[in-house]
Parts: C-alpha cells; structure tokens; sequence
C-alpha cells in the first residue's frame, strides 16, 4: 500500500480543481440549468420548489450508483504498495459514509432506506467484513485512512473485534496523537475516535477553532479549497449531519448569512460537487431548515442532473434532449467518466436526503443529545 497517500476516504476534494466565488463575477460561465446564478440564491424562491424536486433527486442519484456498483469494488492487488488509495478505498469509504447517512435519514421501508442499506452491506464485504482494514492498519499503523474508512463502518453498527483491539494501542501512541495534518482533517480524526469509542486524541472545541470556519473567516476569501475545508468541518463536526446540535450559535449565524452567496458563485462557475456539499451544510444546521436557499438552490441541481441520475463534478452539464428536464433512465449511457461522477453524485443524493430531513421534520437529529455539543466548541 503506498504510504503518501494516507487522506482516506474523508479527505477533501482535490485543491487543484475550479475555484468558487462567494458572488457573480468574471469566471468559467455557468452551463445549461444555471441560469439561476445570477442573484442571490432565496432571493426569487418558489416555496416548495426544493420538495418538488427532491424526492426525484434522491431516487436518481440513488439507482446510478446502485447500476455501478461493480465501479466500487476493491481490485485484487489492493495491498500492494502500487496501489492508488484514492482511486480504491477512498471511493469506497465514500460510499459506505454516505450510503449509511441516507439510509439513516430516510424513512424505513422506503426504497431508498432499502436500497442505501444495500449499498453499505456491499462496501462492507468488499473489505471482507473489516479483515482487509485490518490488514492495511497493519500495514500502515501510522496511516489514519484505515481507522477512518473503519469508523464509517463502526458509526453504522458493523464492528471487527480485531481491529479495534490493534487500533485501541497504535491511537494511544504519542505519534498519533501528534499526527501532523489541516485542521479540519484532524477534526475528521476525532469524530472517527468517537464513533468507534474510544477517547478522542485532542478536544473538538480546539481543533475547530483552527479551522477556517471556525475562525469566521472573512467571507469574500471563500473559494475551492477552503470551501471543501469548510463543508467537511460541518461534517466532522454534526457527524455527517446526524448531530445538527453540535454546530456553535456564532457559525450556525455565519453559514446562513453567507451560504446563499456562496452557493451563487458555485452555480455561477459550474461547481456542481461544491454546490451538493453546501446544500448537506444548510440541511445539516440545527433550527429551522433555510428554505429560500434550498428552494433556489436545488431546482437548478436538479436539472443539471443526468437523466441516468448522475451528476457531474464541474463544468457545462451533457443534456438529454436540448429542452425540457431530464428524464429519469438509469440505462442511459453514461455521460462523463466514472471518475467524474461519482463522488458529486453521491453528494447529491446524501444533501438530498439531509434536505429532506431538513424540510420535512425541523429539528430532527439522530441520537443527539440538545445542546450537548455546544460545550465542545
């Protein structure tokens, strides 16, 4: 396995990609579907547009990755050092991450409740139910994507005995509690501490007053990289939106006024993934669900969105037809690459669940205690 790329399955989307803008300006132009960059997202909102679309969305983005399953499937050679962790286990851990927060946010019995729970018992396998994360944390005991990819499955209720008893000593050692990375990464680290158990390396509260959120940064300086920076600190943070409570009243007042901003410039340059990413950030807040935002916002999504359910990463969306909104057919050949794809179809599928929550049951969280959090921040 090799040893430099050790991010795992929670790292931030690469700080190579288009860059966002907190606002219209001079850039990449929008694609076909995103005319509505142009204001303010909220400002022009049709009440309800975003529960008209969402179900739809969701079911979508859903039966695309259902139909490329096989995509994620671990290669025979996935421990030799040769291998890419990003292009194998990051995928997949992405996978089991988001599938297990829809199908924890979605109704039982319903088909994408089933259909999500599917899609974890898959990825569970495809790492023999936890040997071969054991394997890697052997392999690698100063590597935290092992432990990470582990804990998406712990959070979710499937547990290996062997592993846990290797990691209980290698995460008391000094070394990885001295593990040099971003901030938001190491509060990643904690909220996999906390899912499998055991008592986090270093406070919450700390670690998220280093990150460029916590540190209210000045709004205009928001763009690519500091914008996943951000969306994944929320994540860390709520435990993948499951724990709205844990969001600080001074960011939970900083990220509604500053989202629909944000979120224009996304539209505005095509950043699809980023959008999906900041529409899980506003349905992962605690009160009220920002309805003006999500019902500007995901009209325009969801028309970006291939009639098989995918949903590309950036740039001009490939249409169906050359009017009128996508139509719903998961045998649909494949528009973009599978590489392409994935993950912002998979973002979208998990910010349309968070958004349905949002809307549909205000307040509602999972497991989490009121108010508890807050003392960690």
């Amino acid at each position: 396995m090799t040893t430099t790329a050790t991010e795992g399955a929670s790292q931030d989307r690469p700080a190579d990609g288009p860059r966002g803008r907190p606002g219209p300006g001079p850039g990449p132009g929008p694609g076909p579907g995103a005319g509505a960059g142009a204001g303010v997202p909220g400002e022009h909102a049709v009440p309800g547009a975003a529960l008209a679309v969402l179900p739809g969305v969701l079911r979508g983005a859903l039966a695309w990755t259902d139909a490329h399953r096989a995509r994620f499937a671990l290669p025979d050679d996935v421990l030799e050092p040769h291998t890419q962790v990003n292009a194998t286990l990051k995928p997949l851990g992405e996978l089991a991450q988001l599938g297990s927060t829809i199908r924890r946010t979605t109704a039982p019995g319903t088909p994408e409740h089933e259909l999500a729970g599917e899609l974890v018992a898959y990825a569970w396998e495809q790492v023999a139910d936890g040997e071969l994360l054991l394997e890697l944390l052997r392999a690698e005991p100063f590597a935290a994507y092992p432990y990470e990819i582990y804990a998406a499955f712990a959070g979710y209720g499937l547990r290996h005995e062997g592993f846990e008893a290797l990691a209980r000593p290698l995460t008391a050692t000094r070394a990885w509690a001295h593990t040099e990375q971003h901030a938001n990464r190491q509060l990643g680290l904690v909220n996999s501490e906390r899912r499998v158990g055991v008592v986090p390396h270093t406070d919450a509260g700390a670690v998220l007053s280093r990150t460029w959120l916590g540190g209210l940064s000045e709004p205009w300086m928001f763009e690519g990289p500091s914008g996943y920076a951000l969306t994944h600190t929320v994540f860390h943070l709520t435990d993948w939106g499951r724990m709205p409570d844990r969001v600080p009243a001074r960011i939970d007042g900083y990220l509604r006024t500053w989202l629909p901003a944000w979120a224009d410039g996304c539209l505005e340059s095509g950043q699809w993934d980023l959008t999906g990413e900041l529409l899980a950030v506003a349905a992962s807040l605690p009160g009220p669900a920002p309805e003006p935002l999500l019902d500007a916002v995901w009209p325009v999504l969801a028309d970006v969105q291939h009639g098989s359910g995918c949903v590309p990463e950036t740039g001009p969306p490939v249409r169906d037809t050359a009017t009128g909104p996508p139509v719903r057919d998961t045998a649909s050949p494949d528009p973009y690459p599978f590489i392409d794809c994935y993950h912002s179809t998979l973002v979208t599928a998990f910010a349309a669940a968070l958004s349905l929550r949002s809307l549909r049951s205000p307040g509602q969280t999972d497991g989490s205690v009121p108010g508890r959090e807050r003392r960690t921040a």
